[in-house]
């Protein structure tokens, strides 16, 4: 078995394709995260990342995290610099369908003889879905950017019933399911891997033409039901 870190942003897929290597009997005790300034960067995960010490905490791992202004060059710098420092055998993406991202994640790999695992690469989606469902994982809705999903979207968990709203939702406007065309965000509150969930203390909403964001202002850690 393996020594694995994650590529890690508290949603969703980081948070699944963690689940699904740990099931495997890797071993994955270490949290990666670039921070990009830029909240439109094409590479990473943007909302609310700084909540990411709060989740580390809660999931028991140490977290690695560095800064980048969100370029593509400086994104992709920031995790070289980030997995270089690193004693590991392989990295873990929560990557899903998109070959962008897929192609420049794996070329940094390559450079530092880091294989890359995806167990989430170009699954179903409908099952994707169910299977994050069935393994516990508790996320909430953290952004919207698709026609169907207007800002009561926000803050709402991804439970069977908005799995339900969802795919009727990608059948009539093509919106992808997982939101992998960034179509929403997400925030894990509690899955498996976490030994204390997160309880949202205060939070701010900000709406805009097309677009409905929850930002996040302070959170606590608390026993598990």
């Amino acid at each position: 078995m393996m020594r694995l870190a994650s590529l890690f942003s508290g949603g969703k897929d980081s948070v699944l394709a963690t689940y699904l290597m740990e099931q495997q009997g890797h071993t994955v005790d270490l949290l990666v995260s670039v921070r990009p300034q830029d909240p439109h960067s094409w590479v990473f995960h943007t909302p609310n990342l700084k909540l990411l010490p709060l989740t580390a905490e809660a999931m028991d791992k140490e977290l690695v995290a560095v800064d980048s202004s969100g370029t593509e060059e400086d994104d992709l710098r920031a995790l070289g610099d980030a997995l270089s420092l690193l004693d590991v055998d392989g990295v873990i993406t929560g990557a899903i369908a998109s070959d962008y991202q897929w192609d420049r994640i794996n070329h940094v790999c390559e450079g530092l003889d880091l294989n890359v695992y995806s167990p989430l690469w170009r699954k179903d989606q409908g099952m994707l879905m169910d299977e994050l469902l069935d393994a516990g994982i508790r996320a909430i809705m953290v952004s919207v950017a698709a026609d169907g999903l207007d800002p009561s979207w926000l803050g709402r968990p991804i439970d069977r019933q908005a799995l339900d709203e969802l795919r009727r939702i990608s059948v009539r406007r093509g919106m992808n399911l997982a939101g992998e065309g960034g179509e929403y965000e997400t925030l894990v509150l509690d899955s498996p891997l976490h030994r204390k969930a997160l309880r949202i203390m205060l939070k701010e909403i900000e709406v805009g033409r097309d677009t409905g964001t929850l930002r996040v202002t302070r959170a606590v850690l608390e026993d598990k039901k």
